[in-house]
């Protein structure tokens, strides 16, 4: 990963995230005006840095570990417009513009391809069909 130690993040902003062993912090991407919720990526420092700074949605690459900014190579960039902290502080709320995909798969979000059945207590009723009264 890359060095913390040589970050430009505001010490005063790095001093109050809640990281993970790996030095990492979650970065939901959600579209500012629908509050589409569109992908997770991980930030360090750096990339927290470089999001505040040029406006660009940078991540930290766990499988290439390196840093990537979203759109570089596939033209579907994320135009930051705030990025807020959570209550706890291990996690990052990113509002972006996207333009295009947000999916590496192509897809508009990370979450609309895979949505998993409710089927406790918590499940929405599902009314059963009434007969409709024959004219």
């Amino acid at each position: 990963m890359g060095s913390m130690s040589t970050s430009s993040l505001d010490p005063a902003i790095g001093a109050r995230l809640k990281r993970s062993a790996d030095g990492l912090v979650p970065a939901i991407a959600q579209q500012y005006d629908t509050g589409e919720v569109l992908m997770l990526g991980w930030m360090d420092d750096e990339a927290l840095h470089r999001t505040l700074t040029t406006g660009r949605c940078t991540y930290w690459s766990r499988s290439r570990q390196e840093y990537w900014v979203k759109g570089d190579t596939s033209g579907h960039f994320q135009h930051v417009k705030s990025v807020a902290l959570d209550c706890d502080a291990d996690t990052l709320l990113v509002q972006v513009d996207q333009v295009g995909a947000a999916c590496h798969t192509g897809a508009r979000t990370c979450f609309d391809a895979d949505v998993l059945p409710l089927t406790g207590p918590a499940a929405p009723a599902v009314e059963a069909e009434q007969p409709q009264p024959k004219r």
